[in-house]
């Protein structure tokens, strides 16, 4: 049987460790690809909002992979959510947002969710997602908050101890909740520091994902 090729994009290198070990953790027979563009993450921050001409790119990216063969596409930055619903409306393969399963699990965690994230504009994009998700669902939530930046100069700068630390003590800070969301895949490393609470999922990007990509892609 031929093993499903998942195109993987990125719009940050850092994306890329945290979930090609969680695909070869959880699912190491796909065979996966990366496409990276650098200049996307750096162009939203930039322009303050999604325009039309990045949406375009978005499609335009995902036409590519798609023409190379692939049978389903995971985005990996979570600020990008409209250009990715746009994709995937315009795409005959599965195509995944990078946190659609992760806030699903949220959402079933319970009704208080804790939400962190080192890149600015993802903070707005993950929250709106939730509450559309939820909204969709019936489901009264509470987010909390947190952006750490000094977190993700640090892995930009190769300290990864550091980034993992921060986002541990921001954690603390957001606890007690259901469900605590580490909003971008470049934070997947932090998990293992943040203590276990009771009745507290700690859920990452990169398993969700590749989770969900396996089940659709078998059925």
């Amino acid at each position: 049987m031929k093993h499903p090729r998942i195109a993987l994009i990125h719009a940050t290198p850092l994306a890329i460790d945290p979930i090609v070990a969680a695909f070869g953790r959880l699912w190491p027979e796909a065979r996966t690809t990366n496409l990276l563009d650098d200049s996307l993450s750096a162009d939203l921050a930039a322009e303050g909002r999604l325009t039309s001409q990045m949406i375009e790119r978005f499609i335009t990216l995902a036409r590519y992979v798609h023409g190379s063969g692939a049978d389903a596409i995971l985005f990996t930055c979570s600020a990008f959510g409209p250009a990715i619903e746009a994709t995937a409306a315009a795409m005959p393969i599965p195509v995944l947002k990078p946190n659609e399963a992760m806030l699903d699990e949220a959402l079933a965690a319970g009704n208080r969710i804790g939400l962190i994230a080192t890149f600015t504009p993802s903070i707005p994009a993950l929250k709106t997602e939730l509450e559309d998700m939820a909204r969709a669902k019936k489901q009264t939530i509470t987010i909390t908050t947190r952006t750490l930046p000094d977190a993700l100069a640090a892995l930009q700068r190769g300290d990864a101890g550091a980034h993992d630390h921060l986002i541990a003590d921001a954690a603390a800070g957001l606890m007690p909740c259901d469900a605590l969301v580490l909003g971008q895949f470049s934070m997947a490393t932090a998990a293992r520091l943040i203590p276990a609470q009771t009745g507290c999922r700690v859920l990452t990007s990169p398993d969700s994902a590749v989770m969900r990509l396996k089940e659709t892609l078998r059925t």
